[in-house]
C-alpha cells in the first residue's frame, strides 16, 4: 500500500531533520512543500511539487502520484499544521507523520520556561474577543497570532478588560537570522512592532493576595475598590455563592455587578466557567476592572450595559445572580425566565420590601420554586474602645429553581 509520508521540518534547517526523515526525503519520487522548506533540498532529483493556497490540487495530485510521496510541514505536522487537512481527506493508515521540534517548543526552550502547563492556540479563524477569552481563562499561554489578531491588538483587548497582569514574550523568526525575542508586559506590546511570523507567550504574574485569595471564601470587603455601601458584604456574599450552588463550568450571570466581589469570588469556584458582570455605571465599571487586576481573576467578562438590552448577546446562563436591577427588574426577570433553562437558578439579593415582593410574586407566577432567607450581619468594630454591635440592614436573599 502506497504511504504518504508527512515530514516536520524543523527550526534549524536541513540539520534538525532526523537521519530517518532525511532518508524518506532522498527516498521519495515526489516532494511537496512550501519554497522555504523545498529549498532546504537543492539537490533533491525527483519531482518538487509547491504547496499553496489551492489545497484541493495538491490532494489530487498526491492521489495520482504513482511513487515515494513526502510532504514538508512545519515543525509537528499535526500542531495546527498540514496534517489535520490531510487527515481529512486521506485515510489514517495511508499517512505517516515524522514530527520535528514546533515554533512553540523552540520559543519556551529558548525563553527557559516550563511547557507542559501552557494552552497553545491559533488566532486564525477566531474573533478577537474569543482569542482574549482563552487567554485570560488559563495562567500560561502560547499564541500564534495572525494579520488581524496581532501582539498589539490583543494587549489592547485585555487591557480594555482590565487582564494586562502578565509577562510577554514576542518571540520572532524563530531559527532564523531575523530571529528576535523581546521579553515586555502587555503595555509594552502597544508599542513594540511585531514580524508576521511570531509566537505570543503570555504568563500571568500573580500578586500574593489574589493567589492567598483562591483558597478562601469571603474576601474582606475593605480588599476590594468600591463605594462600601454598594458592596455585598463579605457575610452576605458567601451565603449568597452557597446558594448559587455554582459548578465548575456553568455560564453566571452577575447582573448589577457593583464592585464586581460576587464575580470575582465565583470565578474562585468555577474554574471552567464562564462569569459575565453586568453593570451601567461607569465608576462601578472602573472598580470591577481594578479589582480584576488586584485578584488576578480568570474568568469573569465585564459587560458594559444597561440590562436586560444588554444581555441578549451573551450566552444562555445556568445560575443569574441580581445585586442591583436599576429600575428594570421586572423586564430583566422576563429576559432571564426566557434564557434560563430548565433547572437554572435565580438569586436575588434585595433590601427593600418592594423589591422582595415584585420579586416573589414574578417568579412564583412564573412556576419558580421560590425560598427566602432573612440575612442580619452585626459586627463589632476594632476601633471603639467598647465591644459594641454594629448593624447593617438586612438583606433578603430569594432563591428560584426553573422547574
Amino acid at each position: 500500500m502506497k504511504k504518504i509520508y508527512v515530514i516536520g521540518a524543523g527550526v534549524e534547517g536541513q540539520e534538525g531533520f532526523s537521519r530517518r526523515a532525511l532518508d524518506l526525503v532522498m527516498q521519495a519520487d515526489i516532494l511537496f512543500g512550501r519554497p522555504k522548506q523545498l529549498e532546504l533540498f537543492p539537490e533533491f532529483p525527483g519531482e518538487k511539487v509547491h504547496i499553496d493556497q489551492n489545497f484541493s490540487d495538491v490532494v489530487n495530485r498526491l492521489k495520482s502520484a504513482l511513487g515515494n510521496a513526502v510532504v514538508l510541514a512545519s515543525g509537528d505536522p499535526l500542531f495546527f499544521g498540514i496534517g489535520r487537512q490531510l487527515l481529512r481527506n486521506f485515510r489514517e493508515d495511508e499517512l505517516e507523520f515524522v514530527p520535528n521540534v514546533s515554533s512553540v517548543q523552540y520559543a519556551f526552550a529558548k525563553l527557559g520556561i516550563p511547557w507542559d502547563d501552557a494552552v497553545f492556540f491559533s488566532c486564525k479563524g477566531r474573533a478577537a474577543e474569543d482569542v482574549v477569552d482563552r487567554i485570560v481563562a488559563n495562567d500560561k499561554a502560547a499564541v500564534l497570532t495572525d494579520a488581524q489578531n496581532t501582539p498589539g491588538s490583543i494587549a489592547r483587548q485585555m487591557i480594555r478588560r482590565g487582564r494586562e497582569g502578565y509577562a510577554a514574550y514576542l518571540c520572532e523568526n524563530l531559527g532564523t537570522d531575523e530571529e528576535r525575542i523581546v521579553r515586555t508586559d502587555v503595555r509594552g506590546l502597544l508599542d513594540e512592532p511585531a514580524a508576521p511570523l511570531n509566537v505570543l507567550v503570555l504568563v500571568k504574574q500573580y500578586e500574593a493576595f489574589a493567589e492567598a485569595s483562591r483558597t478562601v471564601l469571603g474576601i474582606p470587603d475593605d480588599a476590594f475598590s468600591a463605594i462600601k455601601k454598594q458592596i455585598t458584604r463579605e457575610e452576605v456574599r458567601a451565603i449568597t455563592l452557597a446558594k448559587l450552588r455554582l459548578c465548575h463550568d456553568m455560564v453566571l450571570w452577575d447582573i448589577g455587578a457593583g464592585s464586581g466581589s460576587v464575580s470575582i469570588e465565583a470565578d474562585h469556584l468555577m474554574p471552567n466557567g464562564r462569569i459575565f458582570a453586568i453593570e451601567h455605571n461607569e465608576q462601578y465599571q472602573d472598580f470591577i476592572r481594578d479589582n480584576l487586576r488586584k485578584f488576578q481573576s480568570r474568568h469573569v467578562t465585564v459587560v458594559e450595559g444597561e440590562a436586560p438590552a444588554c444581555l441578549e448577546l451573551l450566552p444562555d446562563p445556568d445560575r443569574v445572580f441580581i445585586g442591583g436591577s436599576g429600575g428594570s427588574l421586572w423586564s430583566i426577570l422576563e429576559v432571564v425566565d426566557q434564557r434560563l433553562a430548565v433547572g437554572g437558578r435565580v438569586v436575588v439579593n434585595a433590601i427593600t420590601l418592594d423589591t422582595l415582593a415584585a420579586t416573589s410574586e414574578f417568579l412564583e407566577n412564573a412556576g419558580y420554586a421560590v425560598e427566602v432567607t432573612s440575612v442580619n450581619i452585626a459586627r463589632t468594630s476594632p476601633t471603639t474602645d467598647y465591644k459594641m454591635f454594629e448593624a447593617f440592614h438586612p438583606v433578603f436573599i430569594l432563591v428560584a429553581d426553573k422547574q
